[in-house]
């Protein structure tokens, strides 16, 4: 059974109507998420029908060949100049960079899924990317799988999850936040969003 994280109240809720009426103007949007919550996924389509800039946080800030990762004062400089640019669609989590990211941000979406759904996620991706590294990660990095990061995913609502409540709510001001809890409800917002542009 899934434990329950006590409800917090984030900035600045919008329904996923509100939400696609947002993302069709928006120049700078976060998506933030367990692992295996399809983050990268909505995040590209999202640039794509936007024409927005992608970064991902793994590929482009965190790690480094050989799933080493970047030293953190170079991590923080490649934030800092991503975040910077004018027009962007950013996926991944670390909520200790979300004092960088936030204030520039026009949207948060929060893929917020039960976990099952996440271990189903993280486990489809290693079957078709095994060997190899996907395209969302830094290339010499193959997809990988084990028990420390099946724990992580299990425990994320728990663990994880309050500190990006506590981000939000600290450093999100009115930001708009919007909650999917399903894969169906990011293809709504996908579907709102086309209909919109």
């Amino acid at each position: 059974m899934e434990q329950a994280v006590a409800p917090q109240a984030l900035p600045y809720a919008v329904d996923i109507d509100h939400a696609a009426h947002i993302v069709e103007k928006a120049d700078r949007i976060l998506v933030i998420g367990c692992s295996g919550t399809g983050k990268s996924t909505l995040a590209q389509a999202i640039a794509r029908l936007r024409g927005l800039t992608y970064v991902s946080m793994d590929r482009d800030i965190f790690w480094l060949p050989g799933w080493k990762h970047r030293p953190r004062p170079e991590a923080i400089a490649l934030i800092e100049q991503a975040v910077a640019g004018p027009r962007w669609v950013m996926d991944g989590n670390s909520p200790g960079t979300l004092p960088l990211r936030l204030p520039r941000t026009d949207i948060v979406i929060w893929r917020r899924p039960p976990r099952h759904v996440a271990l189903r996620g993280v486990i489809s991706r290693w079957l078709r990317y095994r060997g190899r590294s996907r395209p969302e990660m830094a290339a010499g990095c193959p997809e990988r799988l084990d028990w420390k990061f099946l724990q992580y995913i299990w425990t994320f609502e728990r663990n994880e999850a309050p500190q990006f409540q506590e981000m939000l709510v600290q450093h999100g001001g009115n930001m708009p936040v919007v909650t999917l809890r399903s894969y169906r409800d990011g293809e709504e917002l996908l579907s709102r969003l086309r209909n919109e542009i």
